[in-house]
Order: C-alpha cells, then sequence, then structure tokens
C-alpha cells in the first residue's frame, strides 16, 4: 500500500515556538557581544543585471538607471549601478540569533554609503553583535533590544556601505495575551473610487534621473514628490521574497532539511499542514496570528527600501545619498497604503565642501499613523562650483 492511500492519526499541528527570554538565554546572549556573527542567508553576492532588476521589480522601482544598459551608459557611471537599497538583497543587514523562539522585530536601521556598487561587483557581508538592552512593558512583558553592525566589502576589498539596524526581541506569549493588535479592521475597507484615486497616485510617482538637480535649486520646505505603495498585497510580498530573500526561502525536502536542524525557524500551517518559515508572518495569515498579529504585514527591510526608492527619485542620477535611517513604527499590513513622503529642512556646505541637503521623510498609512519616520543626507551637484559628489564616489 503507498504512502498516499494509507490514513493516518490526525495529530496536532506544532504551534511557532514560543520562546522565554530567562537569565540563562541572557548570560548566553551576553557571552555573545562583541562576536562577528554567521551569516546563514546570503542571496545575491553578485550584481548582475539580473540580480539588480528583479530586486527593483520586487520594492516597485522604475528608475531606467537600475535597468536599461542604454540609458546607464550614458550616465555618470557609465553603467547600470545597483540601487543602494540592494545590499538588503545581498544581506538584510542583521541575523537571528541567540533567544532561541523568542520572537523578533525589526525596528530600525541607519545606513551610510560610501561606494557605488556596479554591474559585475561581487559583495562580501559581514556582521557584528554590538550589545543590548534589557526591557519591560505591557505589551511584550520582558523583551530585549538589540544592536547589530553590517559592512559591505565589494571585491577589491573597499567598504562599500554600512548598517546599523536594531531589533526588538519579545515573548511571542505576551503579545499574543494583550491582543493590542486585533482590533484593526482588516483588510480594510476601501471603496472602489478610493482605490482608482490610489492608483493614479501610485501612477504619479516622479524619477528625476538624469536631469540633474541641483543645489542651489533646492529651498528650505520643498516637499518630495510622494511615492505611493499599496494597498499591500501577496504579490508584493513574494516580489519583495524572488528579489531580495530576506531569509532562505527552500521547498520541499531542501527546507525539511534545515527545519529538523532548526525547528525553531518554522512552524505547521493549520490549515494545510505544511511546515512554513517563520518569516512567513509576511505573508501566511496564520503565521501572523500565531504571534498575535490580525494579518500578514511588511517585512522592515522592505519599508527601508521604499524610503530609499523615494529619496533616489528625487536626487536625480547625479545626486549621492550619503546615509538614511528609518524607524519601524506599526505594522504596515495586507491592504494598507503608505504614502511616503519627505520635506528639505537643512541645506549646508559641510567641512569637505560636498554640497549636502538633510531631509525629513515619513510613510503614512491611511489611519494617519507614520509607520516610519526618518531622515536623510542626500549630495547634490552644484552650478556654482562645479562640484558633482560622484567625482570622489567612481572608480
Amino acid at each position: 500500500m503507498s504512502l498516499a492511500s494509507r490514513k493516518f492519526k490526525a495529530t496536532a499541528p506544532k504551534a511557532i515556538d514560543d520562546g522565554v527570554i530567562t537569565e540563562k538565554a541572557l548570560k548566553d546572549f551576553e557571552c555573545r557581544v562583541g562576536s562577528q556573527l554567521r551569516i546563514r542567508n546570503i542571496f545575491n553576492e553578485i550584481a548582475s543585471k539580473d540580480a539588480i532588476r528583479k530586486f527593483a521589480d520586487g520594492i516597485g522601482d522604475g528608475n531606467p538607471l537600475w535597468r536599461e544598459a542604454a540609458y546607464a551608459s550614458q550616465s555618470e557611471y557609465g553603467s547600470i549601478v545597483a540601487p543602494p537599497s540592494w545590499l538588503n538583497s545581498v544581506f538584510p543587514t542583521w541575523v537571528l540569533q541567540g533567544l532561541p523562539g523568542v520572537h523578533a522585530i525589526h525596528i530600525s536601521t541607519g545606513w551610510e554609503f560610501y561606494r557605488p556598487v556596479y554591474l559585475g561587483d561581487t559583495i562580501t557581508p559581514q556582521c557584528f553583535f554590538t550589545g543590548f538592552e534589557i526591557k519591560s512593558n505591557t505589551l511584550a512583558g520582558r523583551s530585549v533590544i538589540e544592536r547589530q553592525e553590517a559592512r559591505y566589502f565589494n571585491q577589491a576589498g573597499e567598504l562599500v556601505a554600512m548598517a546599523q539596524p536594531v531589533g526588538f526581541r519579545s515573548e511571542r506569549t505576551s503579545i499574543r495575551q494583550n491582543r493590542k493588535y486585533m482590533d484593526l479592521e482588516l483588510p480594510h475597507p476601501w471603496t472602489e473610487e478610493e482605490l482608482l484615486e490610489i492608483e493614479d497616485q501610485v501612477l504619479g510617482e516622479e524619477i528625476r534621473g538624469a536631469n540633474p538637480r541641483y543645489w542651489e535649486d533646492v529651498e528650505l520646505g520643498e516637499a518630495l514628490t510622494p511615492v505611493v505603495k499599496g494597498p499591500l498585497g501577496m504579490t508584493d510580498a513574494l516580489a519583495f521574497c524572488i528579489g531580495a530573500a530576506p531569509v532562505q526561502i527552500k521547498a520541499h525536502g531542501l527546507a525539511l532539511k534545515e527545519y529538523r536542524k532548526h525547528p525553531a525557524w518554522c512552524f505547521r500551517d493549520p490549515v494545510t499542514c505544511a511546515l512554513e518559515p517563520v518569516y512567513g508572518v509576511h505573508y501566511n495569515k496564520a503565521a501572523a496570528n500565531a504571534c498575535g498579529l490580525p494579518y500578514p504585514y511588511d517585512a522592515a527591510v522592505q519599508r527601508n527600501c521604499w524610503q530609499i526608492h523615494l529619496l533616489t527619485n528625487w536626487m536625480g542620477d547625479q545626486g549621492w545619498l550619503q546615509r538614511c535611517y528609518a524607524e519601524y513604527r506599526k505594522f504596515v499590513y495586507f491592504s494598507d497604503v503608505v504614502w511616503l513622503t519627505g520635506r528639505v529642512v537643512k541645506k549646508y556646505i559641510d567641512e569637505k565642501g560636498e554640497s549636502c541637503v538633510d531631509i525629513e521623510t515619513r510613510a503614512e498609512n491611511q489611519r494617519g499613523e507614520d509607520v516610519m519616520p526618518g531622515r536623510a543626507t542626500v549630495l547634490l551637484p552644484s552650478r556654482q562650483t562645479g562640484y558633482c559628489p560622484l567625482e570622489r564616489r567612481l572608480r
């Protein structure tokens, strides 16, 4: 008799593990501080044309500098380059480590960008555990704020960029019992008229591109043309996974081997009975519910990529994103819409003679919540001085 024809006794599906933050777990965690962490989920090591295009597709960024060889050959770069956010697809800035079974949420990222990623570059990441703090609150009970640092090097050993992510580690049982997020009306009850208006706003995005934005032309208080994302859906989540693979997503026996080695990485879906990665909270309702959340939600690095999309659209091909910072507040659930906006708050010449513009960014959902306050410094070309930010960064 084949396995397919056998009758099996039903057993309770394996739920997402509920890790506990014990004193022993914290002592083990403390011993890790200062160490270089092993990176398991390196995805795009080589900046191939396909890898760059699929990533840009996965965040909805249509800038021709990332994808059109004829266009990019006329730019200062001379070829296709990767958007700054592409480094998230090499390695999403932090390693899930220590505190087994304890839920992890990415809460902020700060970036510094030093060199472009050219077509054909090979990028090698490193990650270090820099410290943590113990917290306690009514929502998550005992929790931990975890800090790491990621560094990205090209094949010449040059530091391309550095990221400083912060994570929030909490016990899932406390979150479920609190039920803070379970009262939202999801999916959001959009009308057809509202959806058509949102779609027009999505298509109203402006890519500055080859038209230089000069430092002299920027005014304090100037608003950036919005970038609109949503309503967020399953395909958006899958497209990001295809382009960025924020976790190792494998199928069938390859996945099972990983889950047998690391049971805390997976759970059994109560509907399909399939083993799914805990990362499934970003596209699987059962996974999200098991963590005390009503609906699947976006990945933090995905949202950070939207912020960078807004900034690179505005600055044009001759601008340089020097640094940016984003905090991930609230969740962006399936059916939510996010309006990414920015405002110029300062312009100045720094001590190196570079023409700088400081920008505050927002990411507001349909409930009026800023789900990602942030800031950035952009370097722009100058007519008066002839300054070009790319001259100091191109090979």
